[in-house]
């Protein structure tokens, strides 16, 4: 009904029609010289066309690019195994279910857009060898995996050339306004968490969007490199950029927290706090190039603006307050790191400053889902062993079209939450296709005679599915409609369409993907709320990670990819549950307090070995690891608490005997940190009061 209701909502628009017709043209053309080549199945090339479609030059491109790589691997694979194992059936089975579960836990373990590599791998092995074996008797292995490479490749170059040359819509632009966007949110939710007191339990929610963002443009950047825009080439500094800019997000949240805790004990020291923000976003907002020596410089005020401000508060808000000038001041030298980059990759310069430790690995440093990927791969390889056995035992000569569906749809949605509802739709669009390809195959085409009356015929149900490719709502229903519809007409030179060939395919296009839903609902499905519990899972265990990584690049991968998890959390909308929406929420306050737990392992080094203050920390830091190990394992960790919270206190108690003030203070601005971050405990219980006032 809610998709009706969109469908009879739908109004195209400019770019809509462009990208329809651009699409469309590509497709003939495809099409086209598939016939004048006389390839034995043209509806790969018109196909491929439909599949890469995107109204982004970019990212068609580098889409074309990983299909071509995803077929040949493919077709090398159903090359070397097929002549091997053609003749014992079952071993064929085994080994193509296990292939294409492999892939596609490769793929779901990569985040970037090159995933579609592994996982076109997979099953494109599986509709070559399987249309192989169907006509093993008219057609040589090579000569199937090579027409299979060669339709495909076609249907690429014709969608690069066209979406390349008629009015491309480069993703550069799309980019950098994506970025300029974050670069500002983050300005204004500044400005708002120093100034607006009454809203700072919402901030939380919108620094995540904010990681969440910076996710989403980390993987656009990846089609950089294949379109002449301005930011052409600047994949890797735009990601770098990126890494760096999820750094300000912990600052962000940091702040915040320390001024909860300030209003919480007296707000009249926000009265010269104004102050403070006045000098420091005037500074901020110098439009001068910023360089390189330049990155750690401060507003002339700020050391004076501050010890005004510690003097027109209250005692105990000192150390609160020193906390805070640390973020503000991290905070500061952050933005200017974002800014200078920004500005080189705008003037075309990928060098990266050298005073700044880069964050980019081989390999990115994203949140992979191992749990996700391996449920995937073995309901993929459980999907095609059902089909296959089901095409075997019956003998059905349709069967192999019934497997090759249900390999596609056991591999094409799997990286969702939940696939079924997709799948379901996918099922109901291929029940569309069907209606569409009779009406076709049965009234319109024994009346068309050449190449230009087809596309006449086809093009207005042609283009009105294109042109809902755009509306993500909508592409669930349109895309399948449309490669249903192609695939089912079977355009070839010498057409022809047997009744009886039409209905067999049609209902194995139908139980093939009835078998995916079944076997992914009960093996990979899961909902948002188990993906969340699951997720925040992996965040203790990182934040136990911390404790133990000393202060360098390595720990600001790790905060990167705890970041990044973040922007995931953030992503699971469909959460219904208000204690895991809590969790999440502190998750990216926890996040932003793990750079006090690599702290307390470098005071530890700046201490002499036979103070006691030594052996207390290293008792918190196990008290630490105990908590964590708790909420990871869903444990109740309510008494872990309490000898965490009396931890702290032995360790604050301590810190007035150390010798070193600067040692000391900052080791109390971190046991603060940690209290109210970690613990989410912003008042001190009876309990340390007594240790503290022992001491």
């Amino acid at each position: 009904m809610l998709l009706t209701k969109q469908l009879l909502a739908f109004r195209p628009n400019k770019m809509d029609w462009i990208f329809a017709t651009k699409t469309f043209v590509a497709g003939m053309l495809a099409l086209y010289i598939a016939f004048s080549l006389n390839l034995a199945y043209p509806i790969w090339a018109i196909g491929t066309v439909f599949i890469i479609a995107n109204p982004y030059s970019g990212m068609t491109s580098s889409k074309s690019i990983y299909r071509v790589l995803g077929t040949l691997l493919g077709a090398i694979v159903s090359i070397a195994v097929t002549p091997l194992l053609m003749n014992t059936p079952w071993l064929f089975t085994f080994f193509l279910a296990a292939w294409v579960g492999f892939c596609l836990y490769i793929s779901l373990l990569d985040r970037t857009p090159r995933s579609y590599v592994s996982m076109l791998a997979g099953y494109t092995t599986v509709i070559i060898c399987y249309n192989i074996v169907y006509y093993a008797d008219t057609v040589s292995i090579f000569d199937m995996a090579i027409g299979r490479f060669l339709e495909i490749t076609v249907g690429v170059v014709c969608s690069a050339i066209v979406s390349t040359t008629i009015f491309p819509l480069h993703i550069g632009p799309a980019v950098e306004t994506r970025v300029a966007k974050t670069i500002q949110d983050t300005s204004v939710l500044f400005d708002q968490i120093l100034l607006d007191q009454k809203q700072l339990d919402s901030y939380n929610q919108l620094l995540g969007n904010i990681t969440r963002d910076t996710s989403d443009i980390h993987a656009m950047a990846v089609h950089l490199s294949y379109e002449k825009s301005s930011l052409q080439g600047m994949t890797k500094p735009l990601q770098e950029m990126l890494h760096q800019l999820t750094v300000l997000v912990a600052n962000l949240v940091a702040m915040s927290e320390r001024l909860k805790q300030l209003d919480q004990i007296d707000m009249t020291y926000r009265a010269h706090l104004k102050a403070v923000h006045a000098h420091i976003s005037e500074f901020l907002k110098d439009e001068h190039k910023i360089k390189q020596q330049e990155l750690n410089l401060l507003p002339s005020q700020f050391e004076s603006d501050f010890d005004a401000l510690v003097t027109s508060a209250r005692p105990e808000q000192g150390i609160i307050l020193n906390g805070l000038k640390m973020d503000i001041r991290h905070f500061i030298q952050n933005v200017r790191a974002v800014k200078l980059i920004w500005q080189r990759i705008q003037q075309g310069d990928d060098s990266l400053p050298e005073s700044i430790t880069p964050l980019t690995t081989t390999y990115p440093s994203l949140h992979r889902d191992h749990g996700v990927a391996v449920r995937g791969g073995v309901s993929a390889f459980i999907i095609i062993m059902i089909a296959t056995a089901f095409w075997i035992l019956s003998g059905w000569k349709a069967g192999f079209m019934l497997a090759e569906m249900a390999a596609i749809t056991a591999c094409i949605l799997t990286a969702m939450d939940n696939p079924v509802p997709a799948l379901k739709m996918f099922i109901r669009a291929s029940i569309y296709a069907v209606v569409m390809v009779f009406i076709y195959a049965y009234g319109i085409f024994p009346h068309v005679t050449t190449f230009w009356e087809l596309m006449l015929v086809l093009a207005p149900f042609i283009i009105f599915c294109l042109m809902l490719f755009p509306h993500p709502p909508l592409t669930g229903l349109s895309l399948p409609l449309l490669m249903g519809t192609v695939m089912g007409l079977n355009f070839q030179n010498t057409y022809a369409l047997d009744q009886i060939t039409f209905f067999d395919a049609s209902i194995a296009s139908l139980i093939g993907p009835m078998i995916s839903v079944y076997v992914i609902h009960l093996v990979r499905a899961m909902s948002p709320d188990i993906t969340v519990q699951r997720i925040l899972a992996v965040h203790y265990k990182a934040v136990r990670k911390a404790l133990y990584l000393p202060y360098g690049a390595d720990f600001k991968r790790h905060l990167r990819s705890m970041l990044d998890r973040i922007g995931v959390l953030n992503s699971k909308a469909a959460v219904q549950s208000q204690s895991l929406n809590k969790e999440i929420h502190l998750a990216l306050i926890e996040t932003s307090a793990v750079v006090d737990l690599t702290r307390l392992q470098e005071l530890i080094e700046k201490l002499p070995e036979q103070e006691s203050i030594v052996s207390s920390i290293e008792d918190l830091q196990q008290s630490l690891d105990d908590y964590f190990r708790a909420k990871e394992m869903q444990r109740p960790h309510a008494d872990i608490l309490q000898n965490l919270l009396h931890s702290l206190a032995v360790v604050q108690s301590a810190t007035d005997e150390v010798e070193n003030q600067d040692v000391a203070q900052r080791l109390k601005i971190s046991l603060n940190n940690i209290r109210s971050s970690l613990c989410h405990q912003n008042t001190v219980n009876k309990a340390e009061q007594k240790i503290l006032a022992g001491s």
